[in-house]
Order: C-alpha cells, then sequence, then structure tokens
C-alpha cells in the first residue's frame, strides 16, 4: 500500500467560491484524498462550475464529480428563478434574503454523505460560514452538528459503528481571515466566482450581498481584490 493510499478520504463540496476553494485547500493541507463535489442545481450563474473545475484541477483532487439536480424546478429563491431579482441594496441580516435556496445545504450534504459512504470515507468538508454571511440557517454550527447526528442515524456505516465527521472550517472565520487563510495555502482566489448575479464570462456585479462580503473581506487583510467586474 503506497502512503497516498494510506491517507483518509474526504469528500468536499466545491461550489467554485471563495469559501469552498479555501475549504479544499484546508482538507488538502490536513492530509486528506480529497474528493470533490460540484452541484449543478439550476443556479444562475453557471460561471461557478466553470470556477469550480479550476479551483479543483488547481488545487488537485482525486475525483471531481458535477451532480445534475432540479432544485429550479422548486424555485424559492433568486438564485434558482429569474423572476425573483438578486437584491443589490446591501447585506440585511435581519432577515433572510431571497437568495437562500430551500434545503439547499441539506440536499448536497445528503449526496456528499452518500457518496462518501461508498468511498468508505467517514469526512466531509463544506464552506458554510456564520460570522461574515447572508444569513443562511442551514449555515449556523447548529445545522451542521445537527446533520452529523442524522449521518449517523441514516447510514449503514453509521449504525454499524463508524463515525462521521462534519468538517466546516471556515465556520467561525470572518471573511477576511478565511481570505488570509487561503492565501497562506496559495489559493489563486482569481480563479474562483463568488457573484450571485456573475456573467457567463464569471465577471461579478459588485454589488449583491456575496460581491461586498468578498470585496470588504480583502480590504480587511489589506489584500488587492483579483475580482473581475463587469
Amino acid at each position: 500500500m503506497s502512503q497516498t493510499d494510506k491517507k483518509p478520504r474526504a469528500v468536499v463540496l466545491v461550489s467554485g467560491g471563495l469559501d469552498s476553494a479555501t475549504a479544499l485547500a484546508i482538507a488538502k493541507s490536513e492530509g486528506y484524498r480529497c474528493f470533490a463535489l460540484s452541484f449543478d442545481y439550476g443556479q444562475r450563474s453557471a460561471s461557478e462550475l466553470n470556477a469550480a473545475q479550476r479551483v479543483t484541477n488547481a488545487i488537485g483532487v482525486e475525483e471531481h464529480k458535477t451532480v445534475h439536480l432540479g432544485l429550479g424546478e422548486i424555485g424559492g429563491s433568486a438564485l434558482t428563478e429569474a423572476g425573483i431579482d438578486v437584491p443589490k441594496d446591501g447585506v440585511q441580516l435581519d432577515t433572510i434574503p431571497v437568495t437562500y435556496v430551500p434545503a439547499r445545504n441539506t440536499v448536497f450534504l445528503s449526496l456528499a454523505l452518500g457518496w462518501a459512504e461508498v468511498l468508505g470515507a467517514q469526512d466531509i468538508f463544506i464552506g458554510v460560514n456564520a460570522v461574515d454571511y447572508s444569513g443562511y440557517p442551514d449555515c449556523r454550527p447548529e445545522f451542521i452538528a445537527g446533520f452529523e447526528k442524522l449521518a449517523m442515524l441514516a447510514t449503514k456505516a453509521g449504525v454499524e459503528g463508524s463515525a462521521w465527521h462534519i468538517h466546516a472550517p471556515l465556520i467561525e472565520l470572518s471573511k477576511a481571515d478565511i481570505i488570509r487563510r487561503g492565501t497562506q495555502l496559495g489559493i489563486d482566489y482569481a480563479q474562483t466566482v463568488s457573484c450571485y448575479d456573475a456573467d457567463i464570462e464569471g465577471r461579478a456585479c459588485g454589488v449583491c450581498d456575496s460581491c461586498r462580503l468578498r470585496a470588504e473581506g480583502f480590504a480587511s487583510c489589506n489584500l488587492p481584490d483579483p475580482t473581475i467586474y463587469k
């Protein structure tokens, strides 16, 4: 058995954005054999998936799957319904914004859990953040802890005694801290797309919640913002 084969396996959710790229780099730095999982779920900006491919190519993974989902058929979000505008008037944390995609992280983690069980992996990484974020309920520590408990009850591996670990290494970091950590790990953030309303080329609008949080993060840690804007 080679040294690589001895390393633990992990499924890492990779959207193509700044946070998931950092989560992938962290998993890789911790010695995991990383299996990247992305989703074409009917999101407004398909450029995210192009960015996910760039990120996984640059960081290096064992395998990268893109699963096609029909969340756009359910609707209910500005990210999946053309008839709902992406808000661009500043981050509002007193309400859950219309960019929230109903049950998205629950669905994503469920599929990651299934693939991890097939792979014989016990670790899943997700780049959720509960500090500088848009107020989504499925980005909170309580959700991650709850899903980890669910994994133990819902899987053959869990019932047979394997311990599942849902890693959210960014969950208590500011956006500036995330950028600092990723920069230390050598991430080229110019390869990522965070904008909720990016065009097909990945150029950002500069005014949606995600763009504002990203720009503020780079400014706070005194690093140049590599984002390409429209």
